[in-house]
């Protein structure tokens, strides 16, 4: 059963010019050709982000090696990708509520393609910073736009489907990133990046011929841009830049008390106050909107992803530096160690947003994930150097099962408890809250790192020439290569139970950050995830809907 409006199709259909609303009913849709075939482009490029992602970690070390005066910004060409992706996403999802999804979605893909051929190549630190900026604004366009069309095309009661169908992508080209990128690195490095321009290209025309989507357009450019949250927009960005910039120097390039470091954060900070406050008083269609903080569900909802990202992030960073810093593993090693991570995240994922879709309970997937995570990182405390491999393996299972259940029901559970014209700006909320938990993922624990082991390095007592070059933070640059081989075998055995000492705190703390997860899924409220679809950006050709009742 279905009721449809549908509009005068005359070219694009995404050019309609009155607001129309589809709703969709049933408890499943029907679903086309051309839905698959979206839903296969988004998963193609979503793969080819997170490919990008995991692969620059392998290369960098050889890329500085080649690119003069790389070395000594090696800390911005690492940085600079998240933060512009970080930054763009929530003005970027109110263009899309102006301009459609379609549009901002070719852009972004140009962008990371235009990105991708200049770090390519680069053939110097600068260029490689440009194109991996350029590269940042299109993935965090396209990070959200996966999102959003999903939300676009699919009822919320299916979603959770779809989105673990999608979401699951990027782990796999988490996976498949260090692999491939250590064949590359040693032959031709510049292919990491140019492997992404025949298959964003792809992408783009996949685009240009399937997504066909409905939005309403405004009369006139005039009245389109006179939308645009301009005053908000700038505010974002700019305490956005200024807070991660403090991050990102904080420890790395200057103590935390450095005024180059304690400045950008207080601007950062007030500038971001300066933002909400202008958003909920002054502006007419903000960015942000006030109402997405209207009921305690979609709070906790944007806290959970927040908390999680962060939680993602500690372990795919530290869980490599326990195997290299107390099993003397290789980096290359360390990575395919995490295997099993990714391995076990990607189906409970996928499980997960079917199971979301049959049932429409996303309160026992928070509880039983961020139990299931409390526990594994529990668990993590209890590695040392003689760990067998088949224990980490679990406790590696057990973390990726609780991070499974998390990853594509949280969405679903925040746009329940908000109306459906907030489907854009909650998506660039959440996308922002992921990435921005993505950042404090390496800021926090690295901090803690680095203090407990200057805490914890009396026990290097014997060597204190060693004690003197590993502490202030380089006993995390020290973790692999060829300063600990060269060392005795018994300052090399003080070193590996310094680093056993201190990851025990760190775990500690990550699992303080996972039970606040916990506790606070007990204030969620059960909303019924809607079986309707019923929006103005939905999927169609011509004459008929592309999501069939």
């Amino acid at each position: 059963m279905e009721s449809k409006t549908l509009p005068s199709v005359n070219g694009d259909i995404e050019g309609v010019t009155n607001r129309l609303v589809v709703t969709v009913q049933g408890e499943t849709t029907k679903k086309t050709w051309q839905f698959w075939v979206i839903i296969l482009s988004l998963c193609l490029i979503v793969i080819t982000v997170a490919l990008d992602g995991s692969i620059i970690a392998i290369a960098l070390p050889q890329i500085t090696n080649e690119i003069p005066d790389a070395a000594d910004q090696y800390i911005w060409i690492a940085s600079c990708f998240l933060l512009a992706q970080t930054v763009v996403q929530p003005p970027c999802a109110q263009l899309c509520n102006i301009f459609g999804r379609r549009s901002p979605m070719l852009i972004s893909i140009a962008l990371f393609a235009l990105g991708s051929g200049i770090a390519g190549g680069a053939n110097s630190a600068s260029m490689l910073i440009a194109g991996r900026s350029i590269q940042g604004c299109g993935s965090g366009g396209i990070m959200l736009l996966v999102e959003l069309i999903v939300c676009d095309i699919a009822p919320m009661r299916e979603r959770g489907k779809f989105l673990g169908i999608v979401l699951s992508s990027s782990a796999v080209g988490a996976i498949i990133g260090p692999v491939v990128g250590g064949a590359l690195v040693e032959t031709a490095w510049r292919w990491i990046f140019y492997l992404n321009l025949p298959i964003a290209g792809l992408v783009f025309l996949t685009t240009v011929f399937c997504l066909k989507l409905r939005f309403p357009k405004d009369a006139t450019w005039t009245k389109a841009l006179a939308r645009v949250d301009w005053i908000g927009n700038f505010l974002f960005i700019a305490s956005m830049c200024s807070l991660l910039l403090g991050l990102i120097m904080g420890g790395a390039l200057h103590p935390w008390k450095s005024w180059r470091v304690v400045i950008p954060l207080v601007l950062g900070g007030l500038g971001w106050i300066a933002f909400h406050i202008f958003e909920s008083t002054w502006c007419k269609e903000p960015s942000v909107p006030p109402t997405l903080f209207d009921n305690r569900t979609s709070i906790i909802g944007f806290f959970l992803v927040f908390n999680s990202s962060i939680l993602l992030q500690w372990v795919a960073f530290f869980i490599p530096i326990y195997f290299q810093g107390v099993r003397n593993t290789s980096p290359m090693k360390s990575g395919i160690n995490l295997l099993p991570f990714e391995a076990f995240l990607i189906p409970i994922a996928a499980v997960a947003g079917g199971i979301l879709s049959k049932t429409g309970a996303y309160r026992p997937f928070h509880a039983i994930g961020l139990a299931l995570m409390t526990i594994g990182l529990g668990l993590f405390t209890l590695l040392d150097r003689g760990t067998p491999t088949v224990v980490w393996v679990v406790f590696e299972a057990i973390e990726a099962v609780g991070q499974g259940l998390i990853i594509p029901t949280i969405l679903p559970a925040i746009q329940a408890s908000l109306p459906e014209k907030e489907v854009a700006t909650s998506v660039g909320l959440y996308s922002f809250l992921r990435s921005f938990g993505f950042v404090w993922g390496t800021t926090i624990p690295g901090v803690i790192f680095n203090a407990q082991w200057d805490r914890n390095d009396y026990r290097l007592a014997s060597a204190p020439d060693v004690r003197e070059a590993m502490k202030d933070g380089k006993a995390y640059h020290f973790v692999s290569g060829s300063f600990r081989g060269a060392l005795p075998k018994r300052i090399q055995s003080e070193i590996i139970t310094v680093y056993v000492e201190t990851l025990k705190t760190l775990w500690y703390v990550a699992v303080a950050f996972a039970a606040v997860g916990f506790l606070s899924t007990f204030g969620e409220r059960h909303i019924p995830l809607r079986k309707d679809l019923d929006t103005e950006y939905g999927l169609a050709v011509e004459g008929k809907l592309d999501l069939e009742g």
